[in-house]
């Protein structure tokens, strides 16, 4: 698993982090049981401090998206039930919603379109997860500033 941090796009790195590990594990690119880099290796790799690195591998773990095995380093959890309650899923997604539905808004998109837009992403992302080796894209790696 190749991850990339933007130094400049406004996102925290350990965000970014956080987000291309899932998307990695929901494209099928991460299966159940995958080692993740060491955090060391992690931060060495990125260029990054090691505390954004433990940082990220924490918010992941309290997601309930990797587990940390003692002296064996962190892996991808079978991806079973999620740890957080149905309520607390609920409400992080329906923020994410929010934010889409504000972001359609200002792009003058209707909401036939933005339908339209996100039945084509599901077809999208059930293929990409039922491929067998499905790749993750990832945007190429900028500099520190």
């Amino acid at each position: 698993m190749i991850l990339h941090v933007h130094f400049t796009s406004g996102v925290p790195v350990y965000l970014q982090i956080v987000q291309q590990v899932k998307a990695a594990a929901a494209a099928g690119a991460l299966r159940p049981g995958d080692a993740l880099p060491s955090v060391r290796a992690l931060a060495e790799d990125l260029r990054i401090n090691r505390n954004t690195a433990a940082r990220a591998y924490e918010e992941l773990e309290a997601e309930g998206v990797i587990e940390t095995r003692r002296g064996a380093g962190c892996f991808l959890r079978d991806s079973g039930q999620s740890p957080l309650r149905k309520a607390v899923r609920t409400e992080r997604l329906a923020a994410e919603i929010d934010s889409l539905l504000v972001q359609a808004h200002h792009l003058q998109i209707p909401d036939a379109d933005l339908r339209a837009l996100l039945e084509e992403r599901i077809e999208a992302f059930r293929e990409r997860q039922s491929a067998p080796t499905a790749p993750v894209p990832t945007p190429a790696r900028s500099t520190p500033t």
